[in-house]
C-alpha cells in the first residue's frame, strides 16, 4: 500500500494534520494552501476518481501544466545566465535539462512514487512515471501558490543542484539525432534495420541493426523500437566518436 493510501484512510483532514501534508511541504518547502491539488498530483487514473461535475480526477492535467512551467522557469534561467547563446543554443540547453531521463532521476531523488495512489502495482509502471509525477507536482505547486513560488521549487529542487550549463554542453540527449546529423553532414548513407525478437523469457523485445555506408555499424535489442535505435546509436556513436566530435 503507498503512503497515499495509508494516510487517507487514516485522516479525513491531511490539509490540516495528516502525514501527507507535512511530507509535501517538506519536499516543496513550503506549507501548501490547498492540499487537494497535490493529491491529484498523485492519483493516477486507474483509480477512475471523478468530481461533482464528472471530470476524471487524476495527475495527467497537472503534468501538462507542469511541463509548461518547467520550460518556462528554465527558459528565464538560460535567458538570463547564457547571454551569447542564441534561439538554437537555448533550446538544445534546455532540452537537456528537461529531458525525460532527467525528470524521472528528480522524480526518483525525491522518492514520489511512494505517495502515488493506483490501482496498479508500483512495479508495472513504466519508467517514466518520475517524471510524470515530477512534473505534476510542479503543476499542483503553480495552482497552489502561483509562479513565483513554482519558480523558487525549480530553483531549489532543479536549477541549484543539477543546471551546470558548462556540463550540459557535452551533455548528448538522443545518441540517434547525432548520428542522423553527422551522416547527414558527412553525406553518408544510414539505415535502421528494425525487426521483432523474443527473448528467453517471452518479453517482446526490438532489435536492430544500424547501417552506415552498407555495413553494419552497430546493433542493439530493447523493449521498444526507439530504445533499441538509441542503444544502437549509441553504440555507433563510440565506435566514431573521433570523427564525430570533430568541430
Amino acid at each position: 500500500m503507498s503512503i497515499f493510501k495509508k494516510i487517507f484512510s487514516k485522516s479525513r483532514r491531511p490539509s490540516e494534520d495528516g502525514i501527507f501534508f507535512e511530507a509535501i511541504q517538506k519536499i516543496i518547502g513550503f506549507a501548501p494552501q490547498n492540499i487537494e491539488h497535490y493529491q491529484k498530483a498523485f492519483t493516477h487514473r486507474s483509480i477512475n476518481k471523478l468530481s461533482a461535475d464528472g471530470n476524471p480526477i487524476n495527475y495527467e492535467r497537472l503534468e501538462f501544466l507542469g511541463d509548461a512551467m518547467l520550460s518556462a522557469v528554465i527558459a528565464g534561467h538560460l535567458f538570463e545566465k547564457a547571454p551569447l547563446g542564441d534561439e538554437g543554443y537555448l533550446t538544445k540547453m534546455r532540452s537537456k535539462i528537461v529531458s525525460r531521463e532527467h525528470l524521472n532521476e528528480l522524480g526518483k531523488d525525491l522518492n514520489l512514487i511512494q505517495f502515488v495512489q493506483s490501482k496498479v502495482p508500483v512495479n508495472h509502471f513504466g519508467e517514466n512515471i518520475h517524471g510524470n509525477i515530477f512534473e505534476s507536482l510542479v503543476g499542483a505547486i503553480y495552482l497552489d501558490r502561483g509562479y513565483e513560488y513554482c519558480e523558487k521549487f525549480i530553483q531549489k529542487r532543479v536549477v541549484e543542484p543539477y543546471v551546470d550549463i558548462s556540463r550540459l554542453e557535452g551533455k548528448v540527449i538522443s545518441y540517434k539525432s547525432l548520428v542522423i546529423e553527422w551522416c547527414q553532414k558527412e553525406k553518408r548513407i544510414f539505415h535502421y534495420d528494425i525487426f521483432e525478437d523474443n527473448a528467453i523469457d517471452g518479453q517482446r523485445l526490438f532489435g536492430v541493426k544500424l547501417s552506415i555506408d552498407d555495413k553494419v555499424i552497430a546493433k542493439a535489442r530493447a523493449t521498444s523500437k526507439k530504445k533499441a535505435e538509441e542503444k544502437a546509436s549509441q553504440r555507433a556513436y563510440f565506435a566514431f566518436q573521433s570523427q564525430m566530435d570533430k568541430k
